[in-house]
């Protein structure tokens, strides 16, 4: 599977099922699947009337050998303005 392709489904699926993909962060081969890293942005009206940042939701998606979505989960939740380092001392 060509990282692009996977790119395209991943893009599709959340464009129809969930919020527009911000940024694909990351596409593994994992032998018998595809892993994708994917940012979205969560809550985007209720935070702009309420003048806060934009949470950044990050999700793994899985797709089978027949580039379908088999599952996606929500693994993190960040302020759009925060940085890696910044997230991380907040789990420390």
């Amino acid at each position: 599977m060509k990282a692009d392709e996977v790119m395209k489904v991943v893009k599709e699926f959340f464009e129809e099922h969930l919020n527009p993909v911000h940024r694909i962060t990351s596409v593994n081969n994992k032998g018998n699947y595809v892993e994708a890293g994917v940012e979205v942005i969560e809550e985007k009206e209720y935070m702009k009337r309420y003048g806060r940042d934009q949470l950044i939701g990050m999700y793994q998606v899985r797709l089978n050998n027949k580039m379908e979505v088999t599952s996606f989960e929500r693994i993190g939740l960040r302020k759009r303005t925060s940085t890696i380092e910044e997230k991380e001392k907040e789990e420390a």
